[in-house]
C-alpha cells in the first residue's frame, strides 16, 4: 500500500519533465536515487535488504533507469511522429545500419560539454544499441520489450556500482591470497 502511494505521489515529483533534465553527475543522480533509497528501507522487513534486493522484492526499477527508459520512449514517439513536433529538428538517421534495427539515429560529433547532456544527444547511444528483439511495432509493445533489454553500460550509477564491486573483488582475493600464504608459512 505504501509502495502503491509512492508510485503515485513521489515518483511523479522524482521524474517531473526528466526529458528536459536528466541528471548527468553522480551526485545529482544519487540525490535522487536516495529518495526511493530511504523509502524503501524503511518499509517493514525490508532494512536488513540491499537496495538492488529491496527494488526487485517491490517490483520497482532505479531511477536512473526509469529516466532511461523515458527518454527511449520519448525518443520513439518522436521518431515514429507520435507528437507534433518536426524529426528534422532533433534527429536525422543513420544510413549505415549494418545490424540491429532499421530506425539507426546519426549521431553527430558534439563539442560542447553543456550539449552532451541535452536529449537529443544522451538518447542516441542507448536507442542505437537496441537490440533486434525490440519491437517497433507499436508503442506499447516497445514498452514492454524495453523492460527486457539491459541498459546498466548506460547508467552510471550501475557502471560506477561494478567498477567498486570488481576493484572490492581484486581487493580480497588479494586479501585471501596472502593471508592463506601467511597461513602456509606459518
Amino acid at each position: 500500500m505504501l509502495v502503491c502511494a509512492f508510485v503515485t505521489y513521489v515518483r511523479p515529483i522524482l521524474e517531473y519533465n526528466s526529458i528536459v533534465w536528466s541528471p548527468s553527475l553522480l551526485r545529482d543522480i544519487e540525490q535522487v536515487e536516495k529518495v526511493q533509497r530511504r523509502f524503501t528501507k524503511r518499509l517493514f522487513g525490508m532494512r536488513c535488504l540491499s537496495y538492488d534486493e529491496r527494488l526487485q522484492k517491490l517490483g520497482l526499477l532505479r531511477l536512473e533507469l526509469r529516466r532511461l527508459h523515458l527518454d527511449l520512449i520519448f525518443c520513439y514517439k518522436i521518431v515514429f511522429g507520435l507528437m507534433s513536433v518536426n524529426f528534422n529538428d532533433f534527429f536525422e538517421y543513420s544510413y549505415t545500419t549494418t545490424c540491429g534495427h532499421a530506425y539507426k539515429l546519426f549521431k553527430p560529433r558534439c563539442t560542447s560539454g553543456v550539449r552532451q547532456n541535452f536529449f537529443t544527444e544522451r538518447v542516441i547511444n542507448p536507442w542505437n544499441s537496441l537490440p533486434p528483439t525490440v519491437s517497433f511495432t507499436s508503442l506499447s509493445s516497445f514498452r514492454q520489450t524495453i523492460c527486457n533489454v539491459d541498459f546498466s553500460g548506460f547508467c552510471i550509477l550501475s557502471l560506477v556500482i561494478s567498477c567498486l564491486c570488481s576493484s572490492w573483488a581484486n581487493v580480497s582475493v588479494t586479501i585471501v591470497t596472502f593471508s592463506s600464504s601467511l597461513i602456509v608459512i606459518a
